[in-house]
């Protein structure tokens, strides 16, 4: 009979196998949403199809390409705005920005049809990951089996088999080659477990990638939108006369009455307010803050854009695939939304949320939940919520407008937006949508900075 001390050593390294294969099953929890392995027959790992789009030099060369001209017609907007104002010139700059925008959409479905094809790359990797894991926990219990079979065998059974004595030294050192296999077996496992982990954690960002990717390209298009409802609408309202455009702009008294009443546009509010009572909310919170209000009301304008793209969930009436439970990451948002809800006395299967974001085939990306006007999801909201009532001075409501412009411009001014000028208020928004300063998403900080100009003429037109 083999020493006890052996024997115990068997039992550890039965232990050590459970133990690393119950980690690395632990390990598929990483990822939001990590794909079945019950299509896939070869379990390789799998390399980047070559017709599933262009090499990234390609993409490189027709990213490239399309930055050229959309330079190109932002110097033609450059000149025509240094130019009189007049309609033709007006229509002139509109039509030009329609086709930078063009540009600009196409350039954002290049990196999105490419993002697609590195989630696919990622989503087949863990596949296969899993597919070998399957198979060398199987490998590997066979051993253990084998291991304790051998194990349980005494000196003289063994020496009694046909062999004799030298049948037995054979079987040891059968039984010290299985052991130094099942080793290898358990290092392979911990790669395996590495490797699931990092693809996990890749995955998890290319995701959030492209559901930012998806929120840019929705504001382009309604950017787009925009534009030629903008260019219609003069052309209407002017008849195509320079003279009807001159008195329009000449009447100061009008424009601004105009500018105070029309309605500034909020998502997940239940009362929409004019841009005159918007102006007074961002106005005080802008002293107590620093952070411009111009900017302010260009910030939450952007976020109502994305919040109307995305649509609205967890509503009175949706059906079950529109509930907190579903749109929400589970390990992130849902438990804060549960406390933030709560604490307001509301409902939270009745309380809307912002819906997530889909790709062309209709498959959700990313996570929706979004709340109010300043579309803070339920875990930032928790990190903001008891400097947010320190301002206000009552519980903080991410669904009160008040509230929602004073969150905004807390989380813009630690951002650095109060420091004031251009570079600083750009790099504030960009962190403000993404986190990061990224230049793939340029566009929200771009844009937020261009509304941010129209707002402060509005202003400057109404403190006249």
């Amino acid at each position: 009979m083999q020493s006890n001390k052996n024997r115990i050593n068997l039992k550890h390294l039965a232990v050590v196998a459970v133990i690393t294969s119950m980690l690395f099953n632990n390990a598929y929890a990483i990822a939001d949403t990590v794909p079945t392995a019950t299509s896939v027959a070869d379990p390789a790992i799998p390399v980047p199809d070559p017709n599933a789009g262009p090499s990234k030099a390609e993409l490189q060369k027709q990213l490239d390409d399309i930055e050229n001209q959309i330079a190109g017609y932002e110097q033609q907007l450059q000149g025509t705005l240094a130019q009189k104002n007049t309609l033709a010139n007006k229509v002139k700059s509109l039509k030009t920005e329609q086709q930078k925008l063009t540009l600009q959409i196409q350039s954002t479905n290049l990196l999105v049809g490419d993002l697609a094809n590195q989630i696919k790359t990622t989503e087949d990797s863990i596949i296969a990951a899993q597919l070998k894991s399957d198979q060398l926990k199987d490998d590997i219990a066979g051993t253990i089996f084998t291991l304790y079979q051998n194990d349980e065998k005494s000196l003289a059974s063994a020496l009694a088999g046909d062999n004799g004595l030298s049948g037995y030294f054979q079987e040891i050192d059968s039984t010290q080659k299985i052991s130094q296999g099942l080793s290898v077996s358990l290092d392979q496992m911990k790669k395996l477990k590495t490797d699931l982990e990092a693809n996990s954690t890749k995955l998890e960002g290319q995701k959030q990638d492209a559901q930012d990717l998806l929120g840019i390209k929705a504001l382009q298009s309604q950017d787009l939108v925009s534009k030629v409802t903008e260019q219609s609408s003069l052309l209407s309202d002017t008849k195509g006369q320079e003279s009807q455009y001159n008195a329009i702009i000449n009447d100061s008294k009008k424009k601004a009455a105009q500018i105070r009443n029309q309605l500034y546009d909020l998502t997940g509010v239940t009362k929409q307010v004019t841009f005159g009572e918007a102006l007074d909310i961002a106005s005080t919170v802008s002293k107590e803050t620093g952070v411009r209000a111009a900017l302010l009301l260009a910030i939450l304008t952007q976020e109502t854009n994305l919040g109307k793209n995305v649509g609205t969930c967890n509503r009175a009436g949706d059906p079950p695939e529109k509930s907190w439970k579903v749109v929400m990451k589970p390990n992130r948002d849902q438990e804060p939304f549960v406390t933030i809800t709560n604490d307001l006395g509301l409902d939270t299967d009745t309380t809307p949320v912002s819906c997530p974001m889909h790709d062309s085939k209709g498959n959700q990306v990313g996570w929706g939940g979004a709340m109010g006007p300043a579309q803070f999801i339920p875990s930032t909201w928790m990190s903001h919520k008891d400097d947010v009532a320190a301002v206000t001075g009552h519980p903080a409501n991410p669904w009160d407008i008040n509230d929602a412009f004073v969150a905004s411009a807390l989380l813009l001014k630690v951002n650095g937006a109060a420091s004031g000028g251009t570079d600083a208020e750009w790099k504030a928004a960009m962190r403000y949508f993404s986190g990061g300063t990224n230049v793939k998403y340029r566009f929200y900080g771009d844009n937020v900075l261009a509304l941010a100009n129209k707002y402060q003429a509005n202003i400057d037109a109404l403190n006249q």
